[in-house]
């Protein structure tokens, strides 16, 4: 082999042997693409539902970012990772993959209309910041969002849940973790030809008025969304996927409690959001004290059959939302001030498969959940109360006498107090050994037959139902009202979109991406929501070693290669003096 190499150097056409070589390593690396991810967290490598998603694309996907403009740092970085994301995407399948970025302060090609307002009423929340230019501060618009466009279907994904606001470095990395899973999950629901069926629970005293528009807005863009009666309805119809039932008010009744559980047995997701108390902030409008008492919903033996227990109480917290509360003044000319309100808890994400990196979310009235032993269900609370919480029972007075001292911080000892709870496995009817002969012909008459258990099912029970629906504020010259984000509090919205330092007072909620999360887990594909406990891990410099050894890092990154090359050079004239001396 040595001899075959020293002829062919030996030769005066190596050079020409050498350019084939050249030639053909150039044609194998642009035939064949190779990429190797040295990262520990694997963060430049895209999961396998992610690959497979894009290669079985048959038609091109444009996707419109709405991160260009002046941002702080952070936004800078999160753009950054963003492009690097989506050249990712590209990679993989650069024929259909398409991204451009876009300024929400642009208008949209042929229409006089700005990019911002279309984000807004796409659903799009905007963060209020204030950057510092060379002339001053300005107010700045951010849109942390992009849009993907597939076919005739577009969607918002929310690049930047924004867990309390205070844009910090743990927050743009928390950001960057989820950016996969956000833009898988909803490319996935874009190229489904099926939606899934959402049945929204009519009957018995659900919210069906204006509260409702938000949740509604959010379901009908992913979902096939139908309401049903369960009262006079004889069963659940065909092609519902999820029951979902918001706020119901009154008893729910043997028949109609077999209608759900015969839903759940044979594969039916359920997603309740129940008030188990009569507990209303619309009461103290007319008196500063209400009683909160028990609904008495007769919901409470199917919940325990299948693991859980909503409880007759409230939790309160410390971390909670505000509330106007009269301080002073006159009757003519009230003194007013936002403080805060206990029984308004701004619940906690748990760091779990289905909800990692969520971001808060804000609750009225809440109850408390208590898993119960029952074979083969596994229990998984969604959300929580902050370390700093209690819980009262009931029948409990509420005033608004409360606010006006301080709370005793020696009260607020309880952590993690459950509020919403997903159950896992195989799930035991309540009617089980004891279904009448009448319930039996019944369910018979419409083509069904009792099942006394389910096959592998989720549900998610959560203990409030205001965590899903909107309230209102006045817009316009003509004060009409006009609904905000599920979960938002009408007195602080306007303010929390004035304020450029909103993290300091107000905590921007995630009530909406709570239900979209809970719906992921409940009916999409399982591999996507597993792209969601990818971690970035935030590596910082010591700042103590860095004074400690800067001097000698300066000296290995700056002096030490120059001084080598030249000990290089040194040794080489040496070498060739010697090789040469006569």
């Amino acid at each position: 082999m040595k001899n075959i190499v020293n002829k062919i150097f030996a030769s005066k056409y190596w050079w020409l042997l050498l350019l084939v070589i050249l030639f053909a390593v150039n044609y194998i690396a642009s035939t064949f693409y190779a990429r190797f991810d040295l990262t520990k967290e694997k963060r430049y490598t895209l999961s396998k539902a992610t690959k497979d998603l894009l290669k079985n694309l048959d038609d091109e996907v444009q996707i419109d970012v709405f991160l260009k403009g002046e941002f702080p740092a952070g936004f800078k970085k999160l753009a950054n990772s963003t492009e690097e994301f989506l050249g990712l995407m590209k990679d993989r399948n650069s024929s259909k993959v398409h991204y451009r970025f876009i300024s929400p302060q642009d208008e949209v090609v042929g229409s006089s209309t700005l990019y911002g307002d279309s984000l807004v009423s796409m659903g799009a929340v905007p963060i209020n910041l204030t950057v510092q230019k060379k002339a001053g501060e300005s107010s700045n618009i951010i849109f942390p969002v992009a849009v993907m466009h597939y076919k005739d279907r577009q969607a918002l994904v929310n690049l930047y849940p924004g867990a309390s606001g205070r844009i910090s470095q743990e927050e743009i990395n928390s950001a960057e973790a989820l950016m996969e899973y956000q833009f898988a999950k909803t490319l996935d629901k874009l190229v489904k030809d099926k939606k899934p069926g959402i049945a929204y629970s009519i009957g018995n005293g659900e919210v069906t008025d204006g509260r409702t528009y938000d949740l509604v807005q959010t379901l009908e863009q992913e979902y096939v969304f139908k309401t049903v009666n369960i009262k006079s309805q004889p069963r659940i119809p065909e092609g519902v996927d999820v029951l979902l039932i918001v706020k119901p008010t009154e008893t729910f009744t043997e028949e109609e409690k077999l209608k759900i559980d015969q839903f759940v047995m044979n594969g039916g997701k359920l997603l309740c959001f129940i008030d188990n108390l009569i507990a209303e902030q619309d009461s103290l409008a007319i008196k500063p004290e209400t009683i909160a008492f028990d609904r008495n919903l007769n919901l409470t033996d199917l919940f325990f059959r299948y693991g859980c227990r909503i409880n007759t109480d409230l939790v309160m917290d410390l971390q909670c939302d505000l509330i106007p509360i009269v301080v002073g003044g006159t009757m003519e000319n009230p003194q007013m001030e936002f403080l805060h309100w206990n029984y308004f808890p701004i619940l906690n994400q748990v760091n779990s498969s289905s909800n990692k990196n969520l971001g808060y979310v804000a609750s009225r009235f809440a109850n408390s959940i208590d898993t119960i032993q029952v074979e083969g269900i596994k229990k998984q609370p969604l959300l929580v109360s902050s370390p700093n919480s209690r819980i009262i029972s009931t029948p409990a007075l509420i005033s608004l006498n409360e606010n006006k001292n301080t709370p005793e911080d020696e009260k607020f000892k309880r952590n993690a107090i459950p509020v919403a709870m997903l159950l896992e496995g195989e799930f035991t009817s309540l009617y089980r050994n004891r279904v009448s002969k009448s319930q039996q012909d019944s369910l018979s008459a419409y083509g069904s037959v009792f099942k006394s258990a389910s096959a592998p099912n989720k549900m998610i029970i959560v203990a409030d139902g205001d965590i899903v629906l909107n309230e209102f504020i006045p817009r316009g010259n003509d004060g009409q009202p006009e609904p905000i984000p599920m979960g938002w509090n009408k007195y602080t919205y306007t303010e929390y979109l004035k304020k450029s330092d909103f993290g300091k007072y107000f905590i921007p909620v995630a009530n909406k991406d709570f239900l979209t999360n809970c719906l992921d887990q409940l009916v999409n594909n399982p591999a996507i929501s597993e792209t969601r406990n990818k971690d970035i891990v935030l590596r910082l410099i010591d700042s103590k070693k860095v004074k400690e050894q800067k001097t000698t890092w300066q000296f290995i990154n700056i002096a030490l290669p120059v001084l080598l090359v030249l000990l290089f050079g040194w040794v080489y004239q040496q070498v060739r003096k010697r090789k040469y001396a006569a």
